[in-house]
């Protein structure tokens, strides 16, 4: 009962904030009774905007949740692995190249290209070492990031697409012959989230060492490749309409885990709706603070800095 109680709550704050969301930054809506451009903005803009930052923050929550727990890392998230930076570079390559509408696919084959290189570095006698793993990350994000800053030097032009992407921005607009896509990704992070969730029992036993998982018949080399492959793969995907959005995966999953515990059976879907009402709340603010908008990555950045702190104190 208990365990049920803290994933509907999870979910209860998540309604609310959506619902919050939904009504805010905007007095040409009217809940009661809705103009044709408030109808508009709700359900051509303000919708399509939250079930995009639902799947972003669902996604880098559950996937920093995961990455922590697989290798006993309480800093681990998507951009310390590099996969942001790749599938942020493949697409900027899409921009450079006038292929605005190959953003998602060169974002997705960037995040793929990380996955293979940082597992190949990682990798040592057909054994993943985890330490490598971190290192192997932050050495192609490192990487990536020259590249970015170096097409950057070169196409001025790009330079405000650039920087939305490397800022993080959920404003990018689905016209109505393209927002099939949303429902794609949509279900694509349903199936991936819940296929991470099915694997939170041998996340669970991955804690207590490879060779006590080994002896418990969970091959801790295999279900790494796979929890890295999928989470790094949804990354992708979101990160190729979001641009690098920081901190979400790192402080989500902590908070859940002094409120919940270290039990990933609880803590990974806490962490997809706590993630996705946290990204929806601190976009919110983006847009509605100033009268221009703020890219949320820096939101984000405004809470996770002082969080990474304290971990580093703590």
């Amino acid at each position: 009962m208990k365990n049920k109680t803290i994933i509907f709550g999870s979910f209860l704050i998540l309604v609310l904030v959506i619902f919050f969301s939904l009504f805010i930054g905007s007095g040409s809506i009217n809940i009661f009774s809705l103009s044709k451009s408030g109808h508009d903005i709700l359900f051509g803009i303000r919708i399509p905007r939250i079930l995009l930052g639902l799947i972003t923050g669902m996604i880098l929550a559950t996937t920093g949740g995961v990455f922590q727990g697989m290798l006993n890392n309480p800093l681990a998230e998507p951009y310390l692995l590099g996969i942001s930076s790749g599938a942020a570079l493949g697409s900027i390559i899409a921009i450079v190249i006038n292929k605005i509408f190959l953003m998602p696919i060169f974002g997705f084959f960037g995040a793929l290209l990380t996955i293979i290189l940082v597992w190949k570095i990682a990798q040592k006698e057909k054994l993943i070492q985890r330490t490598q793993l971190i290192l192997a990350g932050i050495i192609i994000g490192l990487f990536f990031s020259a590249i970015i800053a170096l097409l950057m030097s070169i196409f001025h032009r790009d330079l405000g697409q650039i920087f939305s992407i490397l800022m993080g921005n959920l404003g990018y607009i689905f016209a109505k012959d393209n927002i099939f896509i949303l429902w794609i990704m949509l279900i694509i992070a349903v199936v991936g989230v819940t296929l991470l969730n099915i694997f939170s029992n041998r996340l669970n036993i991955l804690s207590l060492g490879d060779y006590t998982a080994g002896s418990l018949g969970v091959d801790a080399n295999r279900t790494r490749k796979i929890l890295f492959l999928v989470s790094s793969l949804l990354v992708g995907m979101v990160v190729s309409f979001t641009g690098i959005i920081g901190f979400v995966g790192l402080i989500i999953p902590h908070i859940c885990r002094l409120i919940i515990g270290p039990n990933n059976r609880l803590l990974l879907p806490a962490a997809g709706f706590l993630g996705a009402a946290f990204l929806i709340f601190c976009d919110t603010i983006a847009r509605s603070l100033l009268v221009i908008e703020l890219p949320v990555g820096v939101v984000t950045a405004l809470f996770g800095a002082p969080f990474f702190i304290y971990l580093l104190k703590k």
